[in-house]
């Protein structure tokens, strides 16, 4: 007999929060049952297996980062509306390193991420459409963005900045060369 309130979407958040503690790597069924209080082949009721969960959190990641693309670009354009963009995704990746680190590399080739994974891409060429990049220099520019945002936030995650100057003052930087690049 299931457990009463269990579901797809409470194995996702119980998924999610075993992400946030341990890390990607640490996402099993196993665990996942442990954390919801049901033996592991319990879990078959509501989703098919482990790849397909995985499929959820990366869907789950990649909605609530197209959630803050959007909240950061609404109602600006320009050169302020993509260096909102990189703060608002340096901040989400700082905050949540290990869910950003829970979506695959290239989900537009996976077919269980690609439908969400091109709503995140939408936001970005939306905002890059201001500055007159189309077709294969848009994807560029869009590469660069993506680049330093998740470079500079994995290393900042990471540890990686140990010198005494504010990695924030170096981000800002990072921000203002991207911005020289797109004019």
């Amino acid at each position: 007999m299931p457990r009463r309130g269990l579901n797809a979407e409470a194995v996702v958040d119980a998924a999610l929060a075993i992400v946030d503690e341990q890390g990607p790597q640490a996402l099993t069924l196993a665990t996942v049952a442990s954390r919801v209080g049901v033996a592991t082949p319990s879990l078959y009721q509501h989703i098919a297996g482990l790849a397909q969960l995985r499929a959820r959190v990366a869907t789950r990641v990649l909605a609530e980062m197209t959630a803050v693309a959007t909240e950061a670009v609404v109602g600006r354009s320009g050169d302020d509306a993509v260096a909102t963009l990189m703060r608002r995704m340096r901040e989400y990746a700082v905050a949540h390193p290990s869910r950003y680190a829970a979506v695959p590399a290239d989900p537009m080739h996976d077919p269980a991420l690609a439908e969400a994974a091109e709503k995140f891409l939408r936001v970005f060429l939306a905002v890059l459409r201001g500055y007159d990049l189309s077709g294969p220099a848009a994807v560029h520019a869009t590469r660069c963005l993506r680049v330093i945002v998740y470079g500079f936030a994995a290393i900042e995650s990471a540890g990686g900045f140990g010198l005494a100057e504010d990695p924030a003052d170096t981000y800002e930087q990072l921000i203002e060369m991207y911005l020289a690049s797109l004019h």
